[in-house]
């Protein structure tokens, strides 16, 4: 039986209802990200995928355009 999530939004959400944002959710053993304008739709990354993901998140912002 899987636990039943609870999810948070992203504190970059302008926290409007019409607003989509960044969800997550902790398990024991994982986390989940869904975006909230389609909730059925979730990933499960690894530590190594979700650290790859949040470093390339991370340069995209801090790098100039």
């Amino acid at each position: 039986m899987s636990p039943t999530l609870h999810w948070q939004k992203s504190s970059f959400s302008g926290g409007g209802a019409d607003e989509d944002c960044l969800e997550i959710a902790a398990a024991p053993t994982t986390l989940h990200l869904r975006e909230s304008d389609t909730p059925a739709t979730t990933l499960s990354p690894t530590p190594t995928a979700l650290t790859a993901l949040l470093a390339a998140v991370k340069a995209a912002t801090t790098s100039p355009r």
